[in-house]
């Protein structure tokens, strides 16, 4: 918990408005999105990202009924990580167009076929003890990367593979 000692910080949340075609991002940055798809299981985004050296576009899937938003970000030269799906846990609320989604802090980084990387309990556990996050909503967090990671496992590690037992089928431009 040391590490993130001081950074505590309330849960983010990023709001995605389907029909104005704009990503708002926790600190209030509205962005252009490139392309929203929904489906029956979640939503898809896909937009660039100005301004930031390590990556210059992100793909994401925001899927509710798991508590999870997928990530494949493309990495700028140099920049470049041993990753190819960042996974946080989130909560998802929708009102018609517009979702809203809050990170709880958990994250998950995933070497299709090779293993994974569960990241920030630190963080989850200090939002927890200074009450940012209630002690409910803290075990649902920790369900959710639990349960992630025994499907991974169970399926090789493949993101692709766990979804389908779960009649999720995700498109990206890239995978």
């Amino acid at each position: 918990m040391a590490e993130h000692a001081g950074t505590v910080h309330p849960p983010k949340i990023e709001t995605f408005d389907v029909a104005a075609g704009t990503n708002t991002d926790p600190k209030g940055t509205v962005r252009q999105v490139e392309e929203y798809r929904v489906e029956p299981f979640g939503l898809y985004v896909a937009r660039p990202t100005p301004g930031r050296a390590q990556f210059h576009y992100l793909e994401s899937w925001l899927l509710p009924g798991l508590g999870l938003r997928l990530t494949d970000f493309w990495f700028s030269a140099g920049h470049e990580r041993d990753q190819d799906f960042y996974l946080d846990v989130v909560t998802v609320d929708r009102d018609g167009d517009v979702w809203r989604s809050t990170d709880w802090y958990l994250d998950l980084v995933v070497r299709d076929g090779r293993g994974l990387e569960v990241l920030d309990t630190d963080e989850l556990l200090a939002a927890s003890t200074a009450g940012l996050l209630s002690p409910a909503d803290a075990r649902r967090a920790l369900e959710v990367a639990y349960d992630t990671v025994a499907g991974l496992a169970a399926h090789g590690y493949k993101v692709r593979d766990w979804l389908s037992t779960l009649d999720i089928e995700l498109s990206w431009r890239r995978h």
